[in-house]
């Protein structure tokens, strides 16, 4: 190897000569139909059961019900159907989905400031004193706050 390829090297990598192309090839997926529920879609890590495919044969089945697991599970499916609607833009009843969705999450995420806190900085806006840090954090979630 000459100079000028030795100090370079790092740009190229190490392949062996010739090195054999991969081509990646990610099936279109079909349809929105049918759907978990938002927590399990949560705990399986898709909405869509032709997509659940767990890695090496490791379920989730159950999360903890707590009003943030909640809010995460409405916020997940609403991240899959837009994540759908990239390569389906054309669905409408997905797209109707997707804003019954996007008004479940913003219902949620009220819900849980009006319970637990501020989420996000804008959660702020309007309240009487500093209380980002102010416990309990959502991780502290017992069973005696309610459900």
């Amino acid at each position: 190897m000459n100079k000028t390829l030795r100090e370079n090297a790092y740009r190229y990598g190490n392949l062996p000569d010739p090195a054999p192309l991969a081509a990646a090839y990610v099936p279109m997926q079909k349809s929105s139909e049918p759907t978990y529920e938002s927590e399990k879609a949560l705990a399986r890590g898709t909405l869509f059961p032709g997509l659940d495919l767990p890695f090496m044969n490791l379920v989730n089945d159950e999360l903890a019900s707590t009003p943030l697991t909640e809010m995460m599970a409405i916020d997940f499916v609403t991240d899959e159907m837009e994540l759908y609607l990239d390569t389906h833009a054309d669905d409408d009843e997905a797209f109707a989905l997707y804003q019954t969705f996007l008004a479940l999450k913003q219902e949620a995420r009220e819900r849980y400031v009006r319970r637990c806190g501020a989420v996000r900085q804008e959660d702020m806006l309007g309240m009487q004193e500093f209380a980002w840090l102010k416990d309990p954090w959502p991780w502290d979630y017992s069973p005696r706050m309610g459900g």
